[in-house]
């Protein structure tokens, strides 16, 4: 296999080499354009001629950085690898962190070092909207995208090798902090009154996401064996509205006991929800009805319920408790009971009881387990 430089200017060289026949018994002619000096463009030269050699050559591309993590993005959610509203996120990320600072890198010429800076980059100014860096927990989002395409790229063998893997994202502090409720029957209190009260009490003593809670149907509540199952969550995205989805995983679907006093206030919310279908002149309600319907009768939106707890807990005194974090506080009761209670017993099941449990932990007091409203334990306020 043989290979020729020519010069093009002051510092720039035209690489010709021989790359074999083609498939119809053709030379296969290879031209390849590099800046430098005339020693950098024979050591180019020699390492395409080895990559031939030995099958690793990659074909030159001018597909940007930017380009292909949309298009892999675009694949991922076609191929049902992610749902609408992973891929909605994605984009963001996309949009907002990769884009404006590596986006225009050509796919092939992208390097650590370059992953690197991009880091650098977000920490200090990597917010879209005033001033200041990114958390540490959003790099790490931002960088698990490009790492997922980059992979997709060498597999593909567009590129040599996912560079992202040689630049690992920024690690998380050991102390970092996770947001929970320390005070559940203070809350319980201050929720009195507040429109989407019932929504955030079943989250918080069940552990599941805003999305499922909205998806809930009175045909999967067994108030009677205190028994939810769940089986849907509500998404929501700009692509396809509001839908209700099927989990993906066999954990998703699960069954959750509830406590004696979750049952009695949701018995009350049925009571309640009955009365008011009566007055309006629509009847019994179907058995797959919504337990939290928006006039229409279809699911509550989450963004609107979201924006509506974050107003919530900022007029309450805790603006960093977002509704996730009951999801959080429940995880941390699982984990945190004593043995015996039941909350303990539910920890030891499988791996849904054990959301974030590494870094959760709620106090223990006087022997009583604080923060826990179920009927096993002194501390009440439901009703």
């Amino acid at each position: 296999m043989k290979g020729h430089i020519r010069r093009r200017g002051r510092a720039s060289w035209e690489l010709k080499f021989d790359a074999g026949r083609d498939d119809a018994g053709r030379r296969n002619i290879r031209y390849v354009s590099i800046k430098g000096t005339k020693r950098q463009a024979q050591a180019k030269l020699a390492e395409l001629l080895a990559a031939f050699g030995n099958g690793s050559f990659i074909e030159p591309s001018k597909l940007t950085v930017a380009a292909f993590v949309r298009a892999r993005v675009d694949q991922w959610e076609t191929a049902g690898d992610i749902s609408a509203r992973t891929a909605q996120r994605y984009r963001q990320l996309v949009e907002h962190q990769i884009a404006p600072h590596i986006g225009g890198v050509p796919l092939q010429k992208l390097r650590p070092l370059d992953v690197e800076d991009w880091h650098s980059t977000l920490r200090k100014s990597g917010r879209v909207r005033g001033s200041g860096g990114l958390a540490t927990r959003t790099i790490r989002h931002a960088h698990r995208v490009l790492g997922k395409a980059l992979r997709d790229a060498a597999r593909n063998e567009l590129v040599a090798r996912n560079v992202a893997s040689g630049q690992s994202a920024p690690k998380l502090a050991d102390d970092e902090e996770v947001i929970i409720v320390h005070d559940v029957p203070a809350l319980i209190r201050q929720l009195s009154g507040w429109r989407y009260r019932m929504v955030a009490l079943v989250a918080l003593f069940t552990g599941m996401r805003l999305g499922e809670v909205l998806a809930l149907r009175w045909n999967r509540v067994d108030l009677d064996r205190k028994l939810i199952q769940v089986r849907e969550a509500v998404e929501q995205t700009k692509a396809h509205g509001l839908r209700c989805k099927r989990p993906k995983t066999k954990a998703g679907r699960r069954n959750i006991t509830l406590p004696t006093m979750l049952v009695s206030v949701l018995r009350e919310h049925r009571k309640a929800v009955l009365e008011q279908a009566l007055q309006l002149g629509i009847g019994r309600l179907a058995d797959d009805a919504l337990l939290f319907a928006g006039a229409d009768g279809g699911p509550l939106s989450p963004n609107a319920v979201s924006a509506a707890w974050a107003h919530f807990a900022d007029s309450i005194g805790q603006p960093a408790v977002t509704f996730h974090a009951l999801r959080h506080t429940h995880a941390s009761q699982l984990i945190d009971a004593p043995p015996g209670h039941r909350h303990h017993q539910q920890a030891t099941r499988p791996r849904q009881a054990r959301h974030d449990a590494a870094h959760l932990r709620a106090p223990v007091s006087q022997g009583r387990w604080q923060g826990c409203c179920c009927d096993q334990c002194d501390v009440g306020g439901l009703r």
